[in-house]
């Protein structure tokens, strides 16, 4: 099946863009492009992910509560051990509820954001 478009970039609303910028381009590897206050970018020079900023930003309040998960990214890891604890220095939270613990392992960035450390099979 061919598409009529191609993915540019995923742009993700927080707080603090280069913020984001910095903890994410850490986790992937991938160059801060751009970054100022309102906007900051990393690109691994084929995809992108941008960071805006939106007034009053509420981050999610995974898994539950008044403010649901938007989106997360999925990023698979070789020893989700080493990743956790690369992820938490770099700032990340883990949450105490985890679904399937053997197999992936859900964390937060610093705006809150879920995401998930996926063992590579």
């Amino acid at each position: 099946m061919s598409g009529f478009a191609t993915l540019i970039m995923v742009n993700i609303d927080c707080a603090e863009p280069p913020v984001l910028a910095t903890f994410y381009s850490e986790v992937l590897g991938w160059e801060v492009t751009h970054s100022q206050a309102e906007y900051a970018m990393i690109s691994d020079g084929t995809s992108s992910i941008g960071f805006g900023q939106i007034p009053g930003h509420t981050p999610p309040t995974w898994p539950e509560g008044p403010v649901p998960k938007q989106f997360h990214l999925d990023f698979y890891v070789d020893d989700l051990t080493d990743a956790e604890a690369r992820a938490l220095k770099l700032g990340a939270t883990r949450p105490d509820f985890q679904p399937a613990p053997d197999r992936y392992l859900v964390l937060l960035d610093p705006a809150g954001h879920p995401f998930c450390a996926c063992l590579r099979s």
